[in-house]
């Protein structure tokens, strides 16, 4: 029984590889984690504040914060949005006339119920998009 388990093991783990080099000619693509929004126009004449929360329920940094980074930096109104999976902070940097508090922690909660934004405070008010 033993070896009939090691053949079959080895027959997947062959099948598997054969199929994967059947396209020899792979599409390599690139794409740019470093920002979502290169196309977005800010507003020169928009009031920008700059806020920090926690995230807590966030178990990776790929799958949770990465997504949770993402989903800010799309928001209409959004400068900036750094989120660390490490420290379990956000940093972020909007349009008052846009958005808020209520919105942000909204947003978080709509990528997973899981995640729960605490403390969040505003360090900068009234700054220009410089």
């Amino acid at each position: 029984m033993e070896f009939l388990k090691n053949i079959l093991s080895v027959t997947f783990i062959l099948i598997i590889l054969s199929s994967c080099m059947k396209d020899k000619n792979a599409e390599i693509k690139t794409i740019n984690l470093s920002s979502e929004k290169i196309n977005q126009k800010l507003d020169p004449n928009a009031v920008y504040s700059k806020a920090v929360f926690n995230i807590k329920g966030m178990t990776c940094e790929m799958g949770c914060a990465k997504t949770i980074e993402k989903k800010l930096a799309k928001m209409d109104g959004m400068k900036t949005a750094v989120v660390d999976f490490k420290n379990e902070m956000a940093s972020v940097e909007f349009d008052v006339a846009k958005l808020n508090h209520s919105s942000i922690t909204k947003a978080v909660n709509q990528v997973s119920d899981i995640y729960s934004v605490e403390n969040m405070q505003t360090l900068k008010a009234a700054s220009t998009s410089n």
